[in-house]
């Protein structure tokens, strides 16, 4: 089965083409630059089975950037998609690390014991952090003593290779929805 994923929740978006499990290319750009990787991984579209996208959590815009791209993929060529969360991904990148994804409003999206949440910097156990938010926090979570890759270490990225792995319910395009957690700035200001 050849699946090309893709996941845009983070500051640096990732795109592959899997086959039987087997990663036979990746990119890592901007979200904005999705596409040009995604056509610079296919050939031949019509050689794709299936696709898996990031579902998050992530940055609302970059995340619908995604979902996006995966439908109108798959509706144009007839394929299912399947849904996996960003942090699942991560976790899969780094066994035994917490992923950590920047959330902004001085807030990070975490998966602590198999549970995605919303939370502090604070509030992160004292234990391996990957991910985007492990970086932009890295001197107060290692002051609480948090270990923190370096910089340019790979499983700060959430590659695509592992949502196509993590890939299980394929299934129309439109049933992918993004995991947000907590509500768009936009639904809070129109609340007010």
């Amino acid at each position: 089965m050849l699946i090309l994923a893709l996941d845009t929740a983070t500051t640096t978006a990732t795109a592959a083409l899997v086959r039987d499990g087997q990663p036979l290319a990746e990119a890592a750009v901007l979200p904005r630059e999705i596409y040009s990787a995604i056509d610079g991984l296919l050939e031949d579209p019509s050689d794709l089975d299936a696709i898996a996208v990031g579902t998050g959590p992530g940055s609302f815009t970059s995340l619908r950037m995604g979902v996006a791209a995966a439908r109108a993929i798959a509706l144009a060529l007839e394929l299912p998609v399947a849904g996996v969360s960003t942090l699942d991904a991560l976790a899969a990148g780094a066994p035994g690390a917490v992923p950590v994804i920047d959330a902004r409003r001085r807030e990070v999206f975490a998966l602590v014991e198999g549970e995605p949440l919303v939370l502090a910097p604070t509030d992160l156990p004292a234990a391996t952090l990957v991910g985007d938010g492990a970086l932009r926090y890295r001197p107060q979570l290692e002051a609480s003593g948090a270990e923190i890759p370096p910089d340019g270490d790979p499983r700060h990225l959430p590659r695509a290779r592992f949502h196509a792995l993590l890939a299980r319910d394929f299934g129309p395009p439109d049933e992918v929805e993004p995991l947000y957690l907590r509500i768009p700035d936009a639904e809070r200001s129109l609340a007010r």
